[in-house]
């Protein structure tokens, strides 16, 4: 019996919980090698399917099916996480071409606190933190670290 869904297995196990350990234990067993064949089976099945493919044909359902257990690996072996207000700041600081002392003036702060934020020696007070949000569009959640 094969099982047929349109959302990742991980989000199916949730629903059914006889399925998660199985689940768990077949990403553990999965070798990179496996992992690996089964992305260029994906990317050789992907010009045979389109919009107008039938959720019936062979070639639609393995598809799906290996497109979920790929994306359930990836998750599990290759999850990058949340980013780091720091990382997330000197991103913008590079699309934006600021310098520590022009992001300084941009949310009114010395360059040296600039320098500490950056660093990690010191975190920004909550109007600061507001200011960094507007001024260089940085989610609220990330500022806040939640």
């Amino acid at each position: 019996m094969r099982i047929f869904t349109e959302k990742p297995l991980k989000q199916y196990a949730v629903s059914h919980p006889e399925a998660k350990s199985a689940l768990q234990d077949w990403i553990k067993k999965v070798k990179e090698s496996q992992y690996e064949w089964a992305v260029a089976r994906v990317e050789q099945l992907l010009p045979l399917v389109n919009d107008n493919t039938p959720e019936t044909d062979p070639n639609y359902i393995e598809l799906v099916l290996l497109s979920n257990l790929v994306a359930d690996y990836s998750e599990e072996h290759f999850a990058l996480g949340n980013p780091s207000l720091i990382d997330v700041i000197k991103l913008r600081m590079y699309e934006m071409g600021l310098t520590q002392a022009s992001l300084a003036k941009l949310i009114g702060v010395s360059p040296s606190i600039v320098c500490d934020y950056l660093s990690g020696k010191a975190e920004p007070t909550l109007k600061v933190g507001r200011a960094i949000s507007t001024k260089l569009n940085i989610s609220p959640s990330i500022v806040l670290g939640v």
